[in-house]
Order: structure tokens, then sequence, then C-alpha cells
């Protein structure tokens, strides 16, 4: 599967981001849902994660947190 491309400024730097198509429909649907450009999504991970992580591998396990905890939310409703 091929990867898609994007172009971020992070706290003053530019910086290129490569995920699968489907980490990026569910980075881009979660951005809309926090009513979040999905910029600032972007830059909040970034400073948020492990230096010694890839900023991509972030990306991924916190979009995975983040439907793990909209899942359990739903069951416990």
């Amino acid at each position: 599967m091929a990867l898609i491309k994007r172009s971020f400024t992070l706290h003053g730097h530019r910086t290129s981001l490569a995920l699968e198509p489907e980490f990026w429909a569910v980075i881009d649907g979660l951005a809309l849902e926090a009513g979040m450009p999905l910029t600032r999504l972007i830059a909040r991970i970034d400073r948020d994660r492990d230096p010694d992580n890839p900023l991509s591998s972030s990306v991924r396990v916190w979009a995975l947190n983040s439907l793990r905890e909209k899942a359990a939310e739903t069951r416990s409703d």
C-alpha cells in the first residue's frame, strides 16, 4: 500500500509525514470532530511524543488509542 505524504510546519520547522490512507482518514476525522485544524493536532502529538519515537509512529499510535477510547465510551453508554 502506498503512503501519502503531507507537509506541515510544526514549531516553526517544516516537516513531512507519510502515512497510509486509512490513517489519514482516521486522523482527518478525529481532527474534524475535535474542531481542530489538522496542523494543530499533529503539532500536539509531536509535542507530547517521546523524542525517541518517530513522528509517524506516534501519530499512528495516537490514532489507534483514540479509536480505542471512542469504542470504550460507546460500549459504556
